[in-house]
């Protein structure tokens, strides 16, 4: 017999967790199918191992600077073992308190792979299920080229994989995965080269952005190769790689090859065909705003929809369906605008709304810039001073503020109320008229001139 709910989410990450959770407490009745452990790339691949891994980068790279501070301390040793295991102790205690939470709330766990038998009915290991709304989250997974020896490298998945801590490591990619990886394997004392395709490191952020990043990294010993072409990797009989890349460019004896170049939906495991909807030439699942695809009952939700692949992106669009199908709240959706990120690089990034040169392609000379770079307080005593560098993007006579982008220690800690000044329209005049908290870093934001 075909079993029957009000809602299915297919994927049981952040979106289809989201709004199964909340259609539930709508008394619907909900399951959710995955395939893999609760809580999806951000749990298990993500976020949070990732905020691990930066948090243990962060305490090695702070005893450079105890002595500033008249304290004797040095970092004796690092065991790469002890951090993974309890890192994973920590993922698993997450992974179990999804079941739980999901029993809890009479949600039905399905563990299995879905596909769509058409647009009402999706199967799981031979069964048969139906719902009058279908939710696809399935996020995606990442990229590896089509070149020679290119599955001899790790993706970013693989590397919290890692079981042994790589001396020699080459990351290829610009974006913030691959900045974010190349930070935390710096600080913990690997050396490491990050080998771009193009000029720059984080294209799409504001250039003060990724020129301080890039001026920080380099200080920190990581090796920026821009305008490489990589041909091909090989493993030698010792076990290292070799890299070719195009006009003889070489680099030998690297114990982990690591691709950070992108992700791509997984929308080719579930037989969308039977449903009626195509996906976009990269395999996104277009969208309205309302996460309605072309087939009324269907949506789409994070990563799958190519737009803002952040995990509260995905959650508030979960939450918002649900409140919209099941609540009477016919006009609730995500508004993509002003969604505050942040790069867990070293030091992190943060950032809200357009960077000045979007800002100045959309408003031309409306645009005033409003910009800071100082070392912060913390490393005025230190002999490896560290820079923070602010930026504010004002448009029109209000010198409404359309942007905010800082870089620096505590960085991510600073945004979540700024960006909630933004959302609400506030002015540089706004800005200036709050008092500012002394001595911090974030004063500098009210005090900018």
């Amino acid at each position: 017999m075909t079993q029957h709910y009000d809602l299915i989410a297919i994927g049981g990450g952040s979106g289809g967790l989201s709004v199964a959770e909340k259609a539930a407490s709508y008394g619907k009745k909900c399951a959710v199918i995955e395939p893999d452990r609760l809580g999806g790339t951000c749990v298990n691949r993500g976020c949070v191992p990732k905020k691990v891994m930066w948090n243990a980068a962060n305490l090695a790279h702070s005893f450079q600077l105890t002595s500033s501070y008249g304290i004797d301390a040095k970092l004796n040793s690092f065991n790469w073992s002890t951090l993974v295991k309890k890192r994973e102790t920590y993922i698993h205690g997450i992974n179990e308190w999804y079941i739980n939470y999901l029993a809890d709330s009479n949600i039905d766990l399905i563990n299995g792979y879905a596909r769509f038998v058409d647009k009402n009915t999706v199967e799981v290991n031979g069964k048969h299920y139906t719902a009058d709304h279908i939710a696809i989250s399935v996020g995606g997974e990442p990229i590896v080229p089509n070149l020679p020896g290119a599955e001899l490298g790790i993706t970013s998945d693989g590397f919290f994989e890692l079981k042994t801590q790589p001396k020699r490591v080459v990351i290829i990619g610009s974006g913030y995965i691959a900045v974010e990886i190349a930070g935390v394997l710096n600080a913990l004392g690997s050396e490491v080269s990050l080998l771009l395709r193009g000029q720059h490191i984080l294209g799409r952020f504001d250039a003060l952005m990724r020129e301080t990043l890039t001026e920080e990294m380099i200080n920190n010993g990581i090796n920026i190769l821009s305008c490489i072409n990589l041909e091909s990797i090989s493993k030698k009989k010792n076990g290292k790689h070799f890299l070719k890349g195009a006009a003889g460019y070489q680099i030998d004896d690297v114990d982990a090859v690591i691709w950070a170049i992108g992700r791509r939906p997984l929308t080719d495991k579930i037989n969308l065909e039977a449903t009626g909807i195509d996906t976009d030439k990269h395999g996104f699942i277009p969208t309205d705003e309302f996460q309605n695809t072309k087939i009324k009952n269907i949506y789409a939700l994070g990563d799958i929809t190519g737009r803002t692949a952040l995990t509260p992106v995905a959650v508030a669009a979960g939450r918002r369906l649900a409140d919209r199908l099941f609540g009477g709240m016919t006009e609730r959706k995500v508004d993509y605008h002003n969604i505050p990120s942040v790069v867990f690089s070293h030091p992190p990034i943060a950032t809200v709304g357009l960077s000045e040169d979007e800002a100045k392609r959309i408003h031309g000379d409306a645009v005033k810039i409003y910009q800071t770079r100082f070392t912060p307080m913390f490393y005025s005593l230190s002999d490896h001073p560290q820079k923070t560098a602010m930026k504010l993007v004002t448009i029109g006579a209000q010198e409404k503020v359309i942007g905010c982008h800082i870089i620096g220690q505590a960085a991510d800690e600073m945004l979540q109320g700024f960006a909630v000044a933004i959302r609400m329209g506030a002015t540089k005049k706004d800005f200036d008229d709050t008092i500012a908290i002394h001595p911090t870093s974030s004063e500098e934001l009210v005090t900018m001139k």
